[in-house]
């Protein structure tokens, strides 16, 4: 009997610790705060159909009337606040930074890796940020003009004559810019290997994290390992070669940055993620919007054309250099516009690092906050007519934290001059070299998880007469 008192007096106390806590937590001056307005969708699957099957702005825009510029959901097994005010958005990202920590779903962290600049913040982040700069700063990347102009030509020599899918076809040249950019001339000796297991792991990029055989995530995780494999191997040649690299691997195994291999492997891995599916995505979107708008066409072409001669009556000759690509301000203001129109990345994953009150409402520690780029460039009250496309518009600044294509704060990508850089180049010799035509239907837009034009933009290209 005396045993059977105590044994329930100590199987009480965890009850009444946990009650203590919960009683602490719904009582606490935040809590008493609202969570944002919205709906959660379906158990673990939440509304991430609903988000990446259908036109976001349809999605966003039937949110943000329904619950206001502030409201939660729940996708990619993440509950999320979704936010979509210039002044919210650069609250998160910059003024408050330090209360939302940069982050993925599951998903996409087990595949970049844990040790990835994306995850981090403080001095890790810092640190890595320094390195990706040190590599894609103007001062590096210019000396690599040549050789993505070389790519560029190679590729655009490669679809003459031919019906190609456009986005396909970008995505092959922009991954071989990233290679050529992270393991400089290496990158010949590795492209296929690598080529051939970063195919697989991004099919895996969205999917739920279920590592079970058979699924994209089981497949998209063998292939990252295989992938680790080979940047091990990369790397040990290149200690033994003792060579000294200005690419950005060499950046990273500099020895006094001290990083792991691991960390290396994590990073290299994120970098391509980054620099590859979104730049092919812009590059699809310009070769739409400048078929389907020929004086803005005419413009570039004529524009690209003037450097072309100027060289040519400076006995310059036909290579492209830095000094090139800074003689472009129209072409510049497109590419401006084609990140404004189809906003390539609709929102960016940031998390609580612990409970936050935030304009009204209460974010619990580990939920999503998401900033809607998509909605602050489309927004009327941002931009005149929002959903024409207007080079022009970028003759004038636009207001402050409205144009967020590449983020903001501390956590923006650091490789935007390298971006921008690979697609001058790319859009410089398609103009002035070759004419295409879109091939079927191109009113639909497509879903998955980046906007595309419908069916990655077949189009058939032909060299000038």
């Amino acid at each position: 009997m005396e045993f059977t008192a105590m044994f329930c007096l100590f199987a009480l106390v965890p009850t009444f610790f946990l009650l203590n806590c919960l009683l602490k937590f719904f009582t606490s001056d935040r809590r008493k705060l609202p969570l944002p307005p919205g709906t959660m969708g379906w158990p673990y699957i939440g509304e991430t159909f609903q988000l990446y099957s259908h036109n976001p702005n349809v999605f966003f825009a039937s949110k943000v009337k329904r619950f206001g510029a502030i409201f939660k959901t729940h996708i990619l097994g993440c509950p999320c606040v979704m936010i979509s005010s210039p002044e919210a958005a650069k609250l998160v990202l910059v003024t408050k930074s330090d209360l939302f920590k940069p982050t993925f779903p599951a998903s996409k962290e087990r595949m970049l890796g844990k040790q990835a600049i994306f995850f981090h913040q403080g001095d890790y982040h810092i640190k890595l940020r320094k390195l990706v700069l040190r590599a894609f700063m103007p001062e590096s990347i210019k000396n690599i003009v040549p050789d993505i102009e070389s790519v560029a030509i190679a590729s655009l020599k490669s679809w003459e004559g031919q019906l190609i899918n456009t986005f396909q076809e970008m995505k092959s040249f922009t991954f071989n810019v990233a290679l050529l950019s992270i393991f400089g001339k290496d990158e010949v000796l590795y492209r296929e290997d690598l080529k051939r297991c970063y195919y697989i792991l991004e099919k895996g990029y969205n999917s739920m994290p279920i590592n079970l055989p058979g699924t994209l995530f089981h497949k998209a995780m063998k292939a990252r390992k295989e992938l680790a494999q080979i940047l091990a191997k990369i790397i040990s040649l290149r200690r033994q070669m003792k060579h000294s690299h200005t690419d950005l691997l060499g950046s990273f195994m500099g020895e006094k940055e001290g990083l792991t291999d691991e960390q290396i492997a994590d990073n290299v891995i994120g970098v391509i993620f980054a620099a590859r599916d979104t730049t092919a995505s812009v590059l699809t979107w310009i070769v739409k919007y400048l078929a389907e708008n020929p004086s803005v066409l005419q413009a570039v072409t004529e524009e690209q054309e003037a450097i072309m001669m100027t060289k040519e009556e400076c006995g310059e000759g036909k290579v492209l250099t830095w000094a090139d690509s800074k003689k472009m301000p129209f072409t510049l203001r497109v590419i401006q516009e084609t990140l404004r129109v189809a906003s390539i990345l609709s929102f960016t994953f940031r998390e609580a690092v612990e409970d936050v009150e935030f304009e009204g409402y209460f974010i619990p520690k580990g939920w999503k906050v998401l900033p809607l780029f998509r909605n602050i460039h489309h927004s009327s009250e941002n931009f005149t007519e929002p959903e024409k496309f207007d080079p022009s518009r970028f003759e004038v600044g636009p207001k402050p934290n409205t144009f967020m294509p590449f983020g903001n704060g501390i956590h923006s990508c650091p490789g935007n001059e390298l971006a921008k850089l690979e697609i001058l180049v790319l859009v410089h010799h398609m103009t002035t070299k070759y004419r295409w035509n879109m091939v079927g239907p191109q009113n639909e837009i497509q879903y998955a998880p980046f906007a595309l034009p419908q069916n990655g933009l077949p189009i058939r290209l032909s060299l000038k007469r």
